[in-house]
């Protein structure tokens, strides 16, 4: 606890569902924080209960945008970007350029201040792998010009400028690809499959399955991803290194898992697969236990419970 009085960190995408856990998690190990967000996707409601917190400071800006951030600064990190299909399906051009220009406004704010530099990158720089499970060298199977390339691209182009900048500048780097996240306060109109089916089961209502339901996940609850970043960012490993859990499931079996918990009866509708929807994706994992000691540690049911637990009394506004 309270290892870092006296250092600052910038989150750029702080508002966001993951962001903002990070926030959380950097301020209870003493650190000043400075989120960063210009709130299209993230949601201030996220960081409200940071309100009057000596030690936090919230600007919304566009990080295409120059950053200036006054004063010391020993981490940035850099979680900027919609992350759902829907979002960066809605935000093409916005997508790529916080990806791009974004970046690089990151990197140059950390090779300024002298500050380690935490890129959150994606799983979906492998595309829709070939690889079981993937491994940090593969280099994936993406579609260029689908409709999922804004994102897929835009963090391969990240990873690509940041390993750049630690190359060409000795910027010191940690890239991070995370796996599917799910936990509290994540989008309930997110568009990705835990909330679309949490959302359906509390309703009553079938929960919309794509394809077959065959294609598979691996889901991480969000405590687990945070740690797993937090330990990147306060090493000296430059990456890539994959953040995510390794028990695969198929999205039937976690849609009957999440009517199982909600306690509704077994309903399912299947619909049409988007365009370049993964059939599977699993992470290898062993470098982040090698390197940083770090593996999940919340099951399945007990995030489920708390996500699904969150979601209600969000919606009956007790959250």
């Amino acid at each position: 606890m309270a290892q870092l009085v006296g250092q600052t960190a910038v989150v750029l995408g702080a508002a966001g569902f993951v962001g903002s856990h990070l926030c959380d998690r950097l301020l209870t190990e003493g650190c000043r924080v400075i989120a960063v967000d210009n709130l299209v996707t993230g949601r201030a409601v996220n960081l409200a209960h940071l309100d009057g917190v000596a030690a936090f400071r919230f600007v919304q800006h566009d990080i295409t945008e120059p950053i200036e951030i006054e004063g010391s600064v020993e981490f940035v990190a850099h979680l900027a970007s919609p992350a759902s299909p829907p979002d960066y399906l809605r935000l093409p051009i916005a997508t790529l350029r916080v990806g791009s220009v974004g970046t690089e406004r990151a990197l140059d704010l950390a090779q300024d201040k002298g500050a380690r530099f935490l890129l959150a990158s994606t799983s979906e720089v492998y595309g829709d792998p070939e690889e079981h499970p993937q491994t940090e060298a593969y280099w994936g199977n993406v579609n260029p010009i689908g409709p999922r390339s804004v994102y897929d691209e835009a963090k391969r182009y990240a990873e690509a400028l940041t390993m750049a900048y630690h190359r060409a500048r000795d910027t010191n780097i940690g890239i991070a690809r995370i796996f599917n996240t799910y936990g509290t306060r994540m989008r309930m109109d997110d568009g990705r499959a835990i909330p679309e089916f949490i959302g359906a089961a509390l309703e009553g209502k079938a929960l919309p399955v794509h394809g077959d339901g065959q294609q598979t996940r691996s889901l991480c609850y969000v405590s687990d991803t945070v740690e797993g970043l937090f330990r990147l960012i306060m090493s000296d490993v430059p990456g890539p290194i994959n953040i995510g859990n390794s028990h695969e499931i198929t999205m039937l079996e976690l849609a009957e898992t999440i009517q199982a918990v909600v306690g509704v009866p077994n309903r399912i509708e299947f619909q049409p697969r988007p365009v370049d929807d993964p059939a599977r994706r699993c992470p290898d994992t062993t470098a982040a236990r090698e390197l940083l000691g770090w593996q999940p540690q919340v099951d399945l049911t007990e995030g489920l419970t708390r996500t699904i637990d969150w979601f209600r009394s969000a919606a009956t506004g007790s959250s």
